[in-house]
């Protein structure tokens, strides 16, 4: 975990969010979530002051408005999902725009739309602001189990190497007149799948073995480890502590 390995998440930046230490930014997006889904679906308002909290931490580390919305794209298929619970769910029923609608159906579209969205929201600020390295160093440093943080680094790390692969093998497929049109091209297309699974194994095996020669024996060894003091993890601890004050209006109210 030693060399550095950007990703299309980050957005390299100098902002104070960006400068907190990994396992803090972890801790307190691991704790935010935790503390949305806690909180009564009834309280709408609740989730309207989450996403403002959000909305500050975005503005503190500069992230774009664009930058965030484009990869909110990502919970589309559980948008559709919830869309459908109000026609399907059970239950009492009420009209609105000429559509029988369930009242259960719409609180639980409501509840998964609310609390999806502003953890996928936490989370893409998170990756927005701390590379795919220190995210590995800050599980690391929460005591996550080590064998758990090499098999996300290895497919972090080579996840790339097998896209590369794949792209190298269709232009080798298109530089030979073929190009898939139906079904009777599949045949081809199943056997470049094999290929491709095969020269990937292969390349484990090698990666293993160089890993081994210089001296392998289980575990990565950590070339910096950033400590965090008192004050990082007060600024860490801003956004759940608010939105732990506003889950509990949420109950009270």
């Amino acid at each position: 975990m030693g060399a550095g390995h950007a990703h299309k998440l980050y957005r390299h930046g100098h902002s104070p969010v960006h400068v907190l230490p990994p396992h803090c930014k972890i801790a307190a997006v691991f704790c935010f979530v935790l503390i949305v889904v806690s909180t009564p679906r009834e309280a709408v308002w609740a989730f309207g002051l989450y996403a403002v909290l959000l909305a500050a931490v975005a503005g503190v580390a500069r992230i774009p408005a664009g930058f965030l919305l484009k990869r909110l794209l990502i919970e589309v298929p559980f948008v559709a999902f919830a869309l459908l619970m109000p026609f399907v769910a059970e239950g009492p029923r009420v009209s609105a725009l000429g559509m029988s609608m369930s009242v259960s159906g719409l609180w639980g579209a409501w509840n998964i739309l609310a609390k999806g969205t502003l953890g996928v929201a936490a989370s893409v600020l998170l990756a927005s602001t701390t590379e795919l390295r220190e995210l590995l160093l800050g599980l690391q440093r929460l005591r996550m189990p080590p064998m758990l943080v090499q098999i996300a680094s290895f497919m972090i790390r080579y996840g790339d190497v097998i896209t590369d692969e794949m792209r190298r093998m269709r232009i080798a497929r298109l530089s030979r007149g073929f190009e898939a049109r139906g079904v009777r091209h599949w045949g081809v297309l199943a056997k470049s799948a094999g290929a491709l699974f095969i020269r990937s194994y292969e390349r484990g095996e090698r990666v293993h073995l160089a890993m081994v020669s210089r001296g392998y024996t289980g575990t990565m060894p950590v070339l910096s480890d950033t400590g965090a003091g008192g004050a990082q993890w007060t600024r860490a601890a801003v956004l759940p502590l608010s939105a732990l004050a506003v889950c509990l209006l949420g109950w009270t109210l």
